[in-house]
């Protein structure tokens, strides 16, 4: 069975947490690994999908960290992004100019933008996306059953194959590698409040995740 390095971080951090009097696991940020300032109640805003009871642990994740992103960018440049490369195995990423480096600038100079929350309609048009890709192997944005072209409903999307750990998907997505559009990326941080994600065995890849986003 494999686990990415971030997922395994992430899990010895949390058991270190939950060890320690005084804090509690529930306050553990999902980029406690790489910074505890993650930790500050400041940032349990961010956790807008906390409550969701139809959302596995991992897609709530993924709201999570792309509403910390979206709250604090420059801070997770600096205490996340630049180090992720490492982390993840994936060194070459840091000399990489149009897709890293260039992330690393977007996100140093956004401001700020709102939350997203989560959204029963767009959970379904992504799980069905995801459930139908996943067992036929497709990839892309195409509606192959009907079911799924009636469920159909975002402004944005991002599909995103091989990735289960939730950071390991919201940066993919960002750093959106052999995308030249590096569409992806603007959906994730764009002025969007409502989403629905869903992670879904994927038959070619392992995995794939859809995230359907709205104004």
């Amino acid at each position: 069975m494999k686990y990415s390095i971030t997922a395994i971080i992430v899990f010895f951090t949390a058991t270190l947490f939950a060890q320690t009097p005084g804090i509690s696991t529930a306050s553990v940020s999902p980029l406690a690994a790489y910074s505890k300032v993650w930790n500050d109640s400041k940032y349990l805003k961010c956790n807008t999908a906390a409550n969701t009871a139809y959302l596995s642990r991992n897609e709530k994740a993924v709201i999570y960290i792309l509403n910390l992103i979206r709250t604090n960018p420059a801070l997770f440049t600096r205490t996340v992004l630049l180090k992720y490369p490492e982390v993840s195995g994936q060194g070459y990423l840091s000399d990489d100019t149009f897709y890293f480096l260039s992330l690393v600038n977007t996100l140093n100079k956004m401001s700020p933008q709102g939350l997203l929350y989560p959204d029963n309609t767009l959970f379904a048009s992504a799980k069905c996306h995801a459930y139908n890709s996943g067992i036929t192997g497709y990839v892309g944005h195409e509606r192959k059953t009907k079911n799924c072209r009636k469920q159909k409903k975002f402004d944005g999307e991002c599909c995103d194959y091989g990735h289960n750990d939730p950071l390991d998907i919201v940066l993919s997505l960002l750093i959106d590698e052999g995308i030249p559009s590096l569409g992806h990326r603007q959906v994730c941080l764009g002025s969007y409040t409502k989403t629905g994600v869903s992670i879904q065995p994927h038959t070619k890849y392992g995995h794939n995740a859809v995230l359907d986003f709205m104004y």
